[in-house]
């Protein structure tokens, strides 16, 4: 539980460090030549596109800082270390890591619609493998109108990976697809983080207790840089927060689902 104060207050640095930063950077996507037209406005200000690398660089270097915190108690003691955990964390971080690079990329270079379903999948590889590596349960429980014909559970092997790939894929474009209203795409993803975190604190002292820990390591620090960027993309907006934020939205929720056992 300490570990949680703790990632609090660093989760509140870090809303006001990219509440500052933010302002500050806008001129340099203008001058870059990574800007829009809002049309909600009358006028034809330029608006600096894909500001969502701020927030998304933000929330990972808070994760990062967050990780010896975490394992601090157990570096020392290497044979009882949680290296199962460890994995977990490190491989979810990769994954949005890398959803955060590609989006930026789609940002600046504008790619197809094809591509877009394929650059979340193969940023979930990371995540897949640790999910094989530590649990490898491809097994989902059936909803009680079908268990006469279908039985309690269903073991589905290979496919319940090709499902968690698509999830990533539905997940990241599903934020993306609300894109042209201010605000919209971030004010979403802030109602799904709190439900996530709302839901984590009641499970708390449940049985699954390290899972929902989990998930709030993940879901308050990108909470608190998600709000910050909210703030600047409410209308009248400042700025845009392009597919950088999609992407990394979308697999930060598909990652909580995932290794935090949500599905």
């Amino acid at each position: 539980m300490l570990s949680i104060i703790i990632l609090i207050g660093l989760s509140i640095i870090a809303y006001v460090f990219t509440d500052e930063l933010i302002p500050k950077l806008s001129e340099l996507f203008i001058k870059a030549g990574i800007y829009g037209i809002d049309l909600c406005k009358t006028s034809k200000e330029r608006i600096p596109e894909a500001v969502g690398v701020v927030s998304g660089c933000v929330f990972l270097v808070t994760s990062f800082l967050f990780i010896p915190i975490v394992f601090g108690s157990s570096l020392m003691n290497r044979e009882h270390f949680p290296h199962n955990e460890f994995a977990e964390l490190l491989a979810a971080l990769l994954s949005i890591c890398c959803m955060l690079l590609l989006g930026f990329a789609d940002d600046v270079l504008d790619l197809r619609w094809r591509y877009k379903l394929i650059l979340p999948t193969v940023a979930s590889l990371p995540l897949l493998v640790v999910y094989y590596v530590n649990f490898n349960s491809t097994t989902f429980i059936v909803p009680i109108p079908l268990r006469q014909y279908l039985g309690a559970s269903v073991n589905i092997g290979f496919l319940y990976y090709i499902y968690m790939g698509m999830l990533a894929v539905f997940c990241t474009n599903a934020i993306n697809i609300l894109a042209g209203i201010n605000g919209l795409e971030v004010g979403q993803s802030v109602i799904i983080a709190i439900s996530i975190i709302v839901f984590d604190v009641i499970e708390l002292r449940g049985d699954q207790y390290k899972a929902h820990c989990f998930s709030l390591h993940i879901m308050i620090p990108y909470l608190a840089t998600t709000l910050a960027l909210l703030k600047h993309n409410w209308y009248p907006s400042k700025v845009f927060v392009g597919d950088t934020f999609c992407y990394v939205s979308g697999m930060t929720f598909a990652v909580v689902g995932i290794l935090s056992h949500f599905m």
